[in-house]
């Protein structure tokens, strides 16, 4: 049988497939999709992630939890020493890590996050699982 889990991981696979499909396709892409859809898919991923870990809590504390995370990225951008600047210059830890600071981020990753949540939600809903 399969579990919610193996759901959840093929999630966040098929996010991060859209994702790297988003930067590799942006010159056919419109602007706006390029601008904001790679923040938003990475923190449904991030999402995703959580309730794989989490398949049997509530989707609640796997919003919380996504949530707090991706703004722990986020603002661990402030943080400017050479070390984490070196590791952020890297393929991994660029796409983990980010770049550099920016709020428009933080909306991107809460919409990205709510509608992840919201889908969760329907789904569940609709499958007859009931989450808590």
């Amino acid at each position: 049988m399969i579990t919610k889990r193996f759901y959840y991981a093929a999630a966040v696979l098929l996010t991060m497939a859209l994702g790297f499909s988003s930067r590799h396709f942006a010159s056919q892409l419109p602007a706006f999709i390029v601008a904001h859809f790679g923040d938003m898919l990475w923190a449904s991923m991030v999402y995703f992630g959580f309730r794989m870990l989490q398949a049997g809590r509530p989707l609640l504390l796997s919003l919380l939890c996504s949530t707090v995370f991706s703004f722990g990225i986020e603002f661990s951008q402030l943080y400017q020493a050479d070390w984490i600047r070196d590791v952020r210059h890297t393929t991994l830890g660029g796409l983990v890590l980010g770049q550099g600071f920016s709020g428009i981020d933080l909306a991107r990753y809460s919409f990205g996050l709510l509608l992840a949540y919201a889908l969760d939600q329907w789904l569940s809903k609709r499958s007859g699982v009931q989450s808590r």
